[in-house]
């Protein structure tokens, strides 16, 4: 597509154009006299459009990082907003920065983005993920008050030849990272792929010596030869000079001229290591000879520490064996989208931190700078890559982007002592190309391996010091077949057996398989994990039902498996956080829940089960399932639940409201009791000791008994039951706690006929529908049913009784779009099928013919409130009676008024 760049007002990119036009007001600076480098935010004052750039468009103002998606992304509209978007800014320069080099510096724009000045382009980026510098000094006007328009146009489109092509993500579009004005002498570190300027190695570290080796490139773009003076001073983590080398340079004018520097070996260096991330600090400086003025100068965090990957023996630092536990990172942020303040980024590695974990995979794509440096400060292990996630297309032009989004990523993270692994390829081979095809296949297979064969030869030469990675899904002999696992150094594997495929078990036996078949190849599990709502509990989990109990029993088994196994190197949870992928439907709609904390990042159960694992300090917590509601059988004033207690502890005592239900002794697994509840507020105390001293956590459960025979003495004000479900969920808002239906017994309450809703495979959802309920934000009422239910029936005392009867059609001729997530068998969709019925109350009809598709939309939650007097013993008999297909209900809900 041609575009005219001549003039702000012309008509760019056609009609799915979105632009970004940058309109800076920028004050002069006080630091315009300096010396050196200057680095000034622009992240304020700029104004939005999501049209193309005119003068007649209404802007948004809005501050940077800005997303356009941050909430389009979350609505029940099948897509969101992928367009090129404007943003402008004015920029007023002070004359006195006439004669230096101007540079404006994008952490990020996802993924294509143009820049003007004055109206003409000055630089172009392809790729979301990986920052970008231009120099724009040349095309400024520096009279006094002259007002400079620069505009960039940000487009998240698809494009078939930019990575990713489909990812189980959100493509967020916008300039969502900080931007900066960076101005320096004529002579300068070159900005090259909008590295630092410096790269920063440590050939040899032992504890007793360590070497340190600094290279680059200078610029000077003046007009004239320089001779300038190199002055390299090293400081150790206390902040005192422990080294200092001086030397000279003659620069020939408008040359870049390479950078080679050897500082004194440091003697009995402190190493860097997770549990003690020490940080040196090297400056290094170019001054003019004569006048001995600071030109430019650049700083860098160094971390002496030496590592290695054993296919038999795991992972080593510093010449000790080292177990890697942590988890993936997505960036987005509940309500923010991907755009994002640094102290979030941060954040969430201090949680990271928190948790025990010594490893960050940042995946599936590098992320903002503060995250690496955070884990270089905080001491968490890395591995970063690029996104060439589900598949590729072969074309030159998408295998250059990959070139290019490589070389960013190791260049502008190559100083940060926390990474050891640069990876290329996120399960590459999921999404197949030319099904049905076989040679055609074949052809598209062999370009894969080609492709990873060059960035892995690209890698290498890149960074020499550092590990290769590429991540598989579990399709073994797919990835055996083509080469794939023979390429990298690494092999990761992204596992989820007894979730998408196969069962629980099968996760440790894939393992020792590899292991066995590949005995020479270090290995590491790159992703495992299963959803977990944390509305949703269970006391009978199951695989699909989205509770925290069987989340919490699968990452109990794998993280068994991988401590028990010392050639698995590493494991990393799937995912830290919750994060947003937009096609998702499921419990939690457009939301990825397998995270160990939430999308607004509060900890789950899960979070404190690693807690409890990895910690050294003292640590118990109890359970954050603390509202519950449960029946009660008739002389009884207590409901018996299981409650779970985390903790690092040789052995933790429970009590409950003051009485000890007993101490329980540490194993592979949780600490867990059957505790009476009654009704109530029941305080929950657990207690453990450790080296002579005490710790204990409180928690309060707040407890609704519901009697299971309702004409006996215990009466109940409401009853909220999900038919379908063996599962309990807990509404965000109005705190109403559901429980699972259960077959009828007389004096109780229950179904009777029927059957509950399963879609006609189990290969990934085997628990009600996966579907997205519409117009409602508690999906999971609505997607499971009792389906050709004849009656239902309450044994109520005689009185008033208000009913609400909860419906949603969950079949569906609508087209669900194959989802690239789905790492199992492709799920199969139910039909719509044709079902018309009448409902009668104590034999009176209240509803005809009913048809919840026809009457209310198929995927769409609906209820019907009903008044009903209950007298001569009677009860609630609630009848449904069929005259086309089977009649449905999915919740139930009875209150009692008098």
């Amino acid at each position: 597509m041609k575009v005219n760049y001549k003039k702000v007002k012309s008509s760019h990119f056609g009609h799915s154009v979105c632009m970004l036009i940058l309109m800076m007001v920028f004050q002069s600076f006080d630091s315009v006299g300096q010396v050196g480098r200057v680095k000034t935010s622009l992240n304020h004052g700029w104004q939005f459009s999501r049209t193309i750039a005119s003068d007649s468009l209404e802007w948004e103002a809005v501050n940077l990082p800005h997303t356009w998606n941050a909430q389009d992304v979350m609505d029940d509209k099948p897509g969101y907003h992928r367009a090129v978007c404007s943003y402008r800014k004015e920029l007023q320069i002070d004359s006195r920065w006439k004669g230096k080099n101007l540079f404006i510096y994008f952490e990020g724009a996802n993924q294509v983005a143009d820049l003007l000045v004055n109206g003409k382009k000055v630089g172009s980026h392809t790729g979301g993920y990986t920052g970008f510098i231009v120099r724009v000094d040349q095309f400024l006007n520096f009279e006094e008050g002259a007002r400079n328009e620069i505009v960039v146009y940000v487009d998240n489109r698809h494009n078939e030849n930019i990575p990713p092509l489909s990812a189980d993500f959100t493509f967020f579009g916008g300039i969502y990272r900080d931007v900066f004005l960076i101005a320096t002498d004529r002579v300068h570190f070159s900005l090259d792929h909008a590295a630092k300027g410096i790269y920063v190695t440590t050939p040899r570290v032992s504890e007793e010596e360590a070497s340190l080796h600094i290279s680059g490139f200078l610029e000077n773009t003046s007009e004239k030869d320089q001779r300038v003076r190199l002055k390299t001073t090293l400081r150790n983590p206390d902040g005192k000079v422990i080294g200092e080398r001086t030397s000279l340079a003659n620069l020939r004018k408008g040359s870049q001229t390479p950078l080679v520097l050897n500082m004194p070996n440091v003697q009995k260096p402190k190493l860097w290591s997770p549990e003690s991330p020490n940080l040196y600090h090297v400056l290094v400086q170019v001054l003019d000879a004569r006048s001995n003025t600071v030109l430019d100068e650049i700083s860098s965090p160094v971390g002496f520490r030496w590592f290695r990957f054993d296919a038999k023996t795991g992972f080593h630092l510093n010449g000790k064996p080292y177990k890697l536990i942590g988890a993936s990172r997505h960036q987005d942020f509940k309500g923010l989208g991907n755009a994002l303040p640094d102290s979030y980024a941060i954040q969430d590695l201090k949680l990271l931190k928190a948790m025990g974990g010594n490893f960050l995979r940042v995946a599936h794509y590098p992320q903002d700078p503060a995250v690496l440096e955070a884990c270089d400060r905080l001491g968490l292990l890395a591995s970063v890559e690029i996104p060439v996630v589900n598949a590729i297309t072969e074309t030159e032009e998408f295998y250059q982007n990959c070139r290019s989004m490589q070389v960013e990523m190791i260049r502008q993270n190559f100083n940060h002592p926390s990474v050891i692994i640069w990876a290329y390829m996120n399960e590459v081979l999921l999404r197949m190309k030319f099904v049905g095809q076989p040679e055609r296949q074949k052809i598209y297979i062999s370009n894969v391996a080609k492709l990873a064969r060059e960035l892995e030869e690209l890698t290498s030469k890149e960074d020499p010091s550092r590990y290769t990675m590429l991540a598989h899904h579990g399709d073994y002999t797919r990835y055996k077949d083509a080469g794939l696992l023979d390429i990298p150094m690494i092999t990761g594997w992204n596992l989820y057996q007894g979730w998408y495929s196969g069962n629980i078990a099968g996760f440790a036996g894939f393992m020792d398989r590899f292991h066995q078949e590949y005995p020479d190849k270090p290995v590491v599990v790159t992703e495992y994990g299963a959803d977990a709502d944390p509305r949703i509990r269970s006391l009978s989990a199951e695989r699909f039902d989205k509770s925290m109990e069987y989340s919490l029993d699968y990452h109990e088994i794998y993280l068994k498996a991988i401590m028990d196994r010392p050639f698995i190197a590493a494991g990393m949870a799937w995912n830290l956080a919750d994060f947003n992928s937009e096609t998702r439907e499921e419990t939690m709609p457009h939301i990825n829940n397998k995270g160990l904390l939430t999308i607004d990042r509060k900890p789950k159960d899960i979070y404190r089960f690693y807690q409890s694992k990895l910690l050294s300090a003292p640590f118990i917590q109890i359970s954050d399932w603390d509202r519950r509601a449960g029946c009660v059988d008739s002389g009884q004033v207590f409901s018996t639940q299981s409650m779970d207690v985390f903790s690092n502890g040789e052995s933790v005592e429970l009590f409950l409201n003051g009485k000890s239900l007993g101490q329980k002794q540490q194993s592979d697994k949780r600490f867990s009791w059957q505790v009476p509840f009654v009704s109530g507020t029941n305080r929950i105390e657990a207690v453990m000791s450790s080296g002579g001293q005490e710790y204990r956590d409180v928690r309060n459960v707040e407890f609704q008994l519901i009697p299971r025979k309702l004409k006996g003495d215990m009466l109940f004000e409401q009853i909220n039951i999900l038919l379908g479900a063996k599962r309990i969920y807990s509404e965000t808002q109005s705190g109403l706690i559901w429980l699972p239906d259960q077959p009828y017994q007389s004096g109780s309450w229950g179904h009777i006929g029927g059957k509950p809703f399963e879609l006609p495979s189990k290969a990934r959802q085997g628990y009600g529908t996966d579907r997205n309920i519409r117009k409602t934000e508690d999906d999971p009422i609505y997607q499971t049913q009792q389906v050709g239910i004849s009656q239902y029936k309450m044994d109520v005392q005689d009185g008033h009784y208000e009913l609400i009867l909860h419906f949603a059609e969950l079949t569906s001729d609508e087209k669900k779009e194959a989802l690239v997530y789905n790492l199992g068998q492709a799920e199969k969709q139910q039909a719509a099928q044709e079902r018309v019925f009448d409902i009668s109350i104590n034999g009176l009809t209240v509803y005809r013919d009913m048809n919840v598709a026809k009457r209310y939309g198929a995927l769409t939650a609906h209820s019907e409130k009903i008044s009903v007097e209950v007298n001569g013993g009677k009860g609630i008999e609630i009848g449904f009676h069929p005259k086309q297909g089977d009649p449905i209900l999915n919740a139930i809900q009875v209150m009692r008024k008098y």
